[in-house]
């Protein structure tokens, strides 16, 4: 498929508009991408009801936004939406937070004919700032009005989502089932920065017109999301908003999916592979980001163990300056690897660079620095950690640290 988008399953439409909580200066706008400049707020609409499935951030701290969704998925039943905003994150502002949410859903679903509970909400951007709501509410008219299915009007709900990403992040597949017939599976991501599991300051949504309960569709996302949105770290932190959101409308006409058939094993290995993909992205427009890092660990004693490392090592300053620099300092990575809580023999451990072995049995290696400089040079990094304790292995993606990063954080809200 070549273009991808949220709208390609079929009975899916969406839309993305300016409230003029995003950059309102001329000058400000980014020449080459402007819709990432002022689109702010974003729609996803099903035709007929779908079932719906989320994961969300392990943050004790959530947003207003989110925890209404969490509500409504919770409860079981079908929806017909999910309205996005971007800049402000609807967090830690109180009640006020869940009746500002209830209120822009009301007002999509009053245009869309449906209940407020068919309409979930989510809201990515500064915490700590209520949600303009009279701004918001009315440009839902337009919103609504602007609904399609047509890929400029999805790619533009993508675009609101975005805060400092510098990239829109849309992924699709059409696969075949048993029967013959095709589903077709879309998804849309939102991230750059506080990103770590679980999850990080991501927003993703996928649709599918698949026919699948609930409780499957939650089955497969979990799946999906175990190795992929929870294998990506920018910086360590953990935000408030955090989810990731799957709508199936059935649309497609193909069979009920059930758990445990050969086409839920089709569905979820697509899902997965997805997942993947946006993970991927998100990692590679990490904010200030300059490098893709793919981090892996193999011959772990336990699942735990080489979780701990990938994580470890993903999150050091040390190792992400390191790969900013093109300086193959490995012994910041064997620090990180101890410290991480894992159990191995310190005198066993090996480490490669893209393909190139810095450490053996624990100890550095004579290796070719212009070579390793060169390596270094190249935009995707693979660090390889062999721990020769067991089989268990795990992998995290990450980007590498540059000063753009301190800059973009040191005046987020300005």
């Amino acid at each position: 498929m070549e273009e991808a988008y949220i709208t390609l399953p079929k009975g899916f439409k969406a839309n993305g508009v300016s409230a003029g909580m995003k950059c309102s200066d001329p000058a400000n706008i980014n020449k080459d991408d402007p819709r990432s400049s002022y689109l702010d707020v974003a729609l996803i609409a099903s035709d007929s009801p779908a079932s719906v499935a989320g994961v969300y951030t392990s943050n004790l701290v959530k947003g207003h936004s989110l925890t209404r969704s969490i509500s409504i998925i919770n409860s079981g039943k079908s929806v017909r939406g999910i309205v996005i905003n971007s800049k402000v994150a609807n967090a830690c502002v109180g009640k006020a937070g869940e009746e500002d949410a209830e209120q822009i859903a009301a007002s999509v679903a009053d245009r869309l004919g449906c209940s407020s509970n068919e309409i979930l909400t989510a809201s990515t951007g500064v915490i700590g700032s209520r949600l303009p709501v009279d701004k918001i509410t009315g440009v839902v008219p337009e919103l609504t009005s602007g609904l399609s299915a047509d890929s400029d009007a999805a790619h533009d709900s993508e675009y609101a989502m975005m805060t400092t990403d510098t990239v829109p992040k849309e992924v699709a597949a059409t696969i075949s089932l048993k029967d013959g017939k095709e589903i077709t599976i879309a998804g849309q991501a939102k991230g750059s920065g506080m990103i770590h599991p679980n999850l990080a300051t991501m927003i993703c949504v996928f649709t599918t017109d698949a026919l699948i309960d609930s409780s499957t569709l939650s089955k497969a996302l979990k799946a999906a999301v175990k190795h992929t949105f929870n294998r990506v770290s920018v910086d360590g932190d953990t935000s408030v908003c955090d989810s990731v959101i799957i709508m199936a409308n059935g649309a497609s006409g193909a069979s009920k999916i059930e758990d445990g058939s050969e086409d839920y094993g089709i569905f979820a290995e697509a899902l997965e592979s997805l997942s993947e993909d946006l993970a991927r992205m998100i990692a590679s427009d990490g904010e200030g980001a300059s490098k893709f890092v793919e981090i892996t660990v193999e011959g772990a004693a336990t699942e735990d163990d080489a979780k701990l490392v990938v994580t470890s090592v993903a999150r050091s300053p040390l190792v992400k300056t390191m790969i900013f620099g093109e300086d193959a300092n490995c012994g910041r990575v064997v620090t990180a690897a101890g410290y991480s809580g894992a159990k191995f023999d310190p005198e066993k451990i090996d480490i490669k660079l893209n393909g190139l072995l810095t450490y053996k049995d624990g100890i550095a290696v004579d290796f070719d620095e212009e070579l390793a400089s060169k390596l270094l040079a190249e935009h995707d990094i693979k660090i390889e950690i062999i721990l020769h304790e067991g089989g268990f292995s795990d992998r995290m993606y990450t980007c590498d640290f540059t000063y753009d990063y301190v800059k973009i954080n040191g005046s987020y809200r300005s």
